[in-house]
């Protein structure tokens, strides 16, 4: 049966509510209005306003009184619009949920899931398309997941619900309306990475909106007879080396996708660990292609100018596989 992202991220958040009755949502618009992408419309008729609760609009406030539910023993899932407002939560994702096991000796925990929609593509500005997932991924006391595909929409939020520390996810809006055929909810491993596409002349790694791009080019390469091995990397913290290391044995070249900008961005850290673990295996110096390092303009022209696009793959990866 077809299912859109969407649809399974809310049927995830559904099973969750069924089985626990310590899971509820909260955020701007989750429930009259159904979630700003509309991710969690019915629920509110379905389970009532003690398990989906409109918040004001104040993320430092909310995001806040989610920590301290799952601290009391609550499971919160909370929704932040989009990644630019989660700036004004830093202080709570950062310091208070990423830290507190280690700064509690272990006494406490924070089982708490963080959904957010993050990346551009649809005029929607600066404030709204940023794609910020490195940020969290830098910070030791977060596990951050990028499910890139309906299959791990469906299935990522339950493991995450049962991990005693704090979990956040970030769904691409370009994702939302993509649809794929689920028979019902798999079990989805949230500690690794997997191979999307199976290659053996160079590997292009990616994760989130940026996935459906790395698969288009290496449709393209593969007409030109370059077998291109896609690797989806779906949880950016902690990094699953060991497969990225994998490809790059069996490819010896690599090109690293990354919505984000490329100053400090997180296919920089996926190239330095690349050069670290596997230089001698290398081919060819890795290369990256990320987005322009300006604010995400809201032209649509330029907007598309922004940010990795399946050409800019194609002829990087053409870069590197002729750099010999």
């Amino acid at each position: 049966m077809k299912i859109t992202y969407r649809d399974a991220m809310r049927e995830a958040i559904r099973e969750a509510m069924h089985s626990d009755p310590r899971v509820f949502l909260m955020g701007e618009d989750v429930g009259r209005y159904g979630g700003t992408y509309a991710v969690s419309k019915g629920l509110l008729a379905e389970f009532g306003d003690d398990r989906i609760r409109d918040t004001p609009l104040s993320e430092l406030g909310f995001v806040g009184v989610g920590i301290g539910a799952a601290v009391g023993g609550m499971r919160p899932i909370i929704e932040v619009m989009t990644v630019n407002f989660s700036l004004l939560a830093l202080d709570q994702i950062v310091n208070t949920a990423a830290s507190l096991r280690h700064m509690s000796g272990g006494q406490f925990s924070v089982p708490v899931v963080v959904r957010m929609a993050t990346g551009a593509g649809r005029q929607l500005a600066a404030q709204h398309s940023h794609s910020l997932e490195n940020w969290y991924a830098h910070i030791p006391g977060l596990r951050v997941l990028a499910p890139a595909t309906v299959a791990d929409a469906r299935g990522m939020l339950r493991p995450a619900l049962a991990d005693p520390d704090p979990v956040v996810i970030f769904e691409h809006t370009q994702l939302y309306n993509s649809s794929e055929d689920l028979e019902g909810p798999a079990l989805v491993d949230i500690d690794s990475a997997v191979v999307r596409r199976e290659g053996n002349h160079i590997s292009l790694i990616t994760y989130g909106g940026s996935l459906p791009k790395a698969l288009a080019a290496a449709d393209v390469l593969a007409e030109k007879g370059i077998a291109a091995e896609v690797i989806d990397l779906r949880v950016l913290r902690p990094l699953d080396t060991a497969t990225i290391a994998a490809s790059i044995r069996k490819t010896h070249r690599a090109v690293v996708v990354d919505e984000g900008w490329r100053t400090g961005s997180l296919a920089a850290e996926v190239m330095a660990q690349i050069v670290e673990r596997e230089f001698y295996e290398l081919d060819a110096p890795p290369r990256r292609v990320c987005s322009a390092e300006v604010p995400v303009p809201y032209a649509k022209h330029l907007e598309y100018a922004t940010l990795p696009q399946v050409e800019t793959i194609v002829s990087t990866a053409w870069n590197v596989i002729g750099d010999r």
